[in-house]
């Protein structure tokens, strides 16, 4: 199993956790994850979510949102090797420096808001991160 890595010092610029990203951007299937992770710790999804943008890496966004002393994904993450004690230290400990949703229901909410007609602040951001993984 790769090993995951800590968040990044901020949520990317396209993170569907951020509050300052239009609504629309990502697909829905994408943004009913988010949802899952608010349940209590034991129905909660096993895996890590990771960010978009950076393969291997712990979403930012997500890693701030939810409290990491009961997220299941890191507690299996690191007993089955995937992370590292002290990545999961890095995780469960990370504050976002920029604004974000209280929890990924209201997260969800706000992306699947818009998600039919996209605003042109989604449209761009939309073809930024087809552009940035055309390069990757």
């Amino acid at each position: 199993m790769s090993e995951v890595g800590p968040p990044a010092p901020r949520p990317c610029a396209s993170c569907p956790y951020r509050r300052d990203v239009p609504s629309g951007v990502w697909a829905a299937e994408e943004y009913a994850k988010l949802r899952r992770y608010d349940a209590p710790t034991m129905e909660q999804p096993p895996g890590v979510f990771l960010c978009h943008q950076v393969n291997g890496r712990v979403c930012a966004g997500w890693a701030s949102c939810h409290d990491g002393d009961h997220l299941l994904a890191l507690r299996i993450a690191v007993a089955s090797g995937g992370m590292s004690a002290e990545d999961m230290e890095a995780t469960r400990d990370y504050v976002s420096p920029v604004p974000l949703f209280g929890s990924g229901t209201e997260a969800a909410d706000h992306g699947t808001a818009e998600i039919d007609a996209p605003g042109p602040r989604a449209v761009q951001t939309m073809a930024k991160i087809t552009r940035r993984r055309g390069r990757s």
